[in-house]
């Protein structure tokens, strides 16, 4: 019996599409030639899909632990499924995957919560899922300020279509679904001039049918949909006529494709903003550039856009309210780096969680991820700062033990593409700063690997932040507004302030021995702190250095290194 569409369902959706489309994300990047040829369609696609599958995840394992029996419904999955889409989404085609999971959310949220779909698989599956690809498409091109046939939102009106006129369960939706879009994949070459000249067929609708396929399949048990989406053009059946969602006044021509001169910056923020404000900001940026998307709603929205004036595209937002992750791309430079530059050898890529860290492995020649408080990197992210670098061979330090798992998955998706990675497991920063400092580009791979790896082993690590709430500790019960001190991941010391809290910590560590002691202070943190810290390592342990640095970190106040 085929899978009802449940949270499950959903989950299993989302893993299979993240695994569709890492197995495609090369290819699709390689066709990508509209609305610039910019190569990363795949990859952002992948980074969309990966931040809504992170937040379904979260949700199941929110309820794990309220007990085994505790499940989330069908409208808690989808509508975490929407939102870490919107917040994640990348690029173009990216938003507007968003806004499409986000239109399916609205139909199946509503439909949980009035609780009217009946729990087991059969016509209601089918009509449910019939009016979310419905949705999906008519938000889709809401959200597009002109909307262009030939493109992602012609395979999605596609796929609505033929799921609208399909008789079955919700599988033989799916399934109609995703032939649907793979026949108007097909056709994208003869009706846009841009594919049809370079022979592929559109980046952004094959990722679609992957995430469509996936769909299908895990309706059907989680077998894969029969057939892969076409990269090159060629074998296409018939033209896909206009659709009656497409917005009045957005006429589908060949619109940005046609104009002379694109635009030299690609522009993405997350807004905070009411829906008058955003219409206001939709005219305004509508006519500074191009491929203008503007996706979400209830007050959190994803804006995108190509213009020559970024700045002016960012005071756009911030007149309308509070833009973050604000993400500025110059295409010119990207692929002049990108034609130019030859790999390097050697690099190093280190997760970092504050700006002053950042601007120091920066200056000791490592590529960055800076780390978002309460904004664990994913694995596309640390990919992408794998291909930024550039390199032959890269050591990746990811700086969190919380963070194993996703930097191994991206080491292993490099390395398939042909880069040497080693993985150093630093649980710190400070262990990647001890790693750094020994690291020598000249040696060979493996002789740098073993010193950096010894380096970030020999050093033992503490951090101090406050506690949020009440809580059982390794070293009794902490309340809120109480300084720990955690020594190698476990709290050892509760105090009441910040200094006397790390004097102890820095006590019980050197008791084990050490010869120099770093400092990272955070955001929060004055200078008199490590002063005060300085002279106590220097009157009650002799011989010891001390070395601070500003990391500006916001999750822990204070970072301890002892080597």
């Amino acid at each position: 019996m085929p899978p009802t569409l449940d949270a499950d369902a959903v989950r299993t959706w989302c893993a299979l599409a993240l695994d569709a489309l890492g197995r495609s994300r090369e290819e699709i990047d390689a066709i990508n030639v509209y609305p610039v040829a910019d190569g990363d369609t795949g990859t952002n696609l992948y980074l969309t899909v990966e931040s809504a599958t992170r937040a379904v995840d979260a949700v199941f394992e929110g309820h794990a632990t309220t007990g085994p029996a505790s499940r989330p419904d069908l409208a808690e999955a989808v509508r975490a499924m929407a939102h870490g889409a919107l917040i994640g989404a990348r690029g173009n085609s990216g938003t507007i995957l968003a806004q499409l999971l986000r239109g399916m959310a609205e139909v199946l949220v509503a439909a949980g919560d009035r609780d009217h779909r009946p729990g087991g698989p059969g016509p209601d599956d089918a009509a449910l899922l019939r009016r979310a690809l419905r949705r999906a498409v008519e938000s889709a091109y809401e959200g597009v300020a002109r909307p262009v046939e030939g493109t992602v939102l012609t395979v999605a009106a596609a796929a609505a279509e033929a799921a609208a006129t399909t008789a079955g369960d919700g599988a033989a939706v799916a399934r109609a679904a995703h032939e649907g879009a793979r026949t108007a994949l097909e056709a994208t070459p003869r009706q846009l001039e841009v594919l049809g000249r370079a022979g592929v067929v559109d980046a952004g609708g094959k990722g679609l049918v992957e995430v469509l396929g996936a769909l299908a399949a895990a309706l059907a048990g989680g077998e894969p949909a029969p057939g892969a989406a076409p990269g090159a053009a060629g074998g296409a059946r018939g033209a896909v006529t206009p659709h009656s969602w497409q917005s009045e006044g957005c006429p589908a021509d060949l619109g940005d494709a046609a104009a002379g001169g694109d635009p030299a910056f690609e522009v993405i923020y997350l807004l905070e903003a009411d829906d008058a404000a955003v219409a206001r900001l939709r005219t305004r940026l509508d006519a500074l550039g191009e491929s203008l998307v503007v996706v979400g709603g209830d007050g959190l929205w994803n804006v995108h856009v190509h213009v020559d004036d970024a700045g002016a595209a960012v005071e756009a937002g911030v007149e309308a309210g509070r833009p973050y992750r604000i993400r500025i791309t110059h295409f010119a430079a990207d692929q002049e780096r990108t034609r130019v530059r030859e790999p390097a050898q050697r690099a190093v890529v280190a997760v970092v969680p504050g700006a002053g860290l950042a601007a120091l492995c920066e200056q000791a020649g490592a590529t960055v991820v800076a780390v978002r408080p309460g904004e664990p990197p994913a694995a596309g992210e640390l990919l992408q700062a794998v291909r930024r670098a550039h390199a032959r061979e890269v050591v990746l330090l990811p700086n969190d033990a919380d963070l194993r798992h996703t930097a191994a998955a991206a080491a292993e998706q490099a390395r398939s593409e042909g880069v040497r990675v080693a993985l150093i497991p630093t649980r710190s920063p400070v262990q990647g700063i001890a790693a750094l400092a020994v690291h020598e580009s000249g040696r060979r791979f493996d002789e740098d690997v073993v010193a950096m790896t010894a380096a970030a082993g020999a050093t033992r690590y503490a951090e101090l932040v406050v506690a949020e709430r009440q809580s059982w500790t390794m070293a009794g019960v902490c309340q809120a507004g109480d300084v720990l001190g955690l020594i190698d991941g476990d709290v050892a010391v509760i105090g009441a302030e910040l200094a006397r809290t790390a004097e102890t910590v820095l006590d019980r560590m050197l008791a084990a021995g050490g010869e120099m002691v770093t400092l990272v202070l955070g955001a929060e943190v004055p200078d008199a702190v490590a002063e005060r810290l300085q002279r106590h390592v220097r009157d009650g342990h002799l011989a010891v250095d001390t070395l601070v640095y500003r990391g500006e970190q916001q999750s822990a106040r204070l970072l301890i290194g002892i080597e």
